[in-house]
């Protein structure tokens, strides 16, 4: 999976929990809290629905400021 398919699907995971969320306002380097405006749940809903759909568990509480970390981990996991 490519890095620009990982983006597309996070994004759809971000659109299924907070459906008022403007897609085309996510950038790679947007701010899960700032610029997103997600908050502990929702960064919690993520985290489980990135599990979910890549299959693995997260190590930890990895704590995300980003877009582009929740990425650079699913590539990490999913090697």
């Amino acid at each position: 999976m490519t890095r620009n398919e990982i983006f597309e699907s996070l994004k759809d995971i971000v659109w299924q929990i907070r459906p008022s969320i403007d897609l085309t306002k996510i950038k790679e380097d947007s701010q899960l809290v700032r610029d997103l405006g997600l908050d502990s749940l929702t960064i919690l809903l993520l985290s489980l629905a990135v599990e979910n759909k890549y299959g693995f568990k997260f190590e930890g509480s990895p704590r995300f400021e980003t877009v582009n970390e929740v990425i650079d981990y699913i590539e990490k996991a999913c090697q």
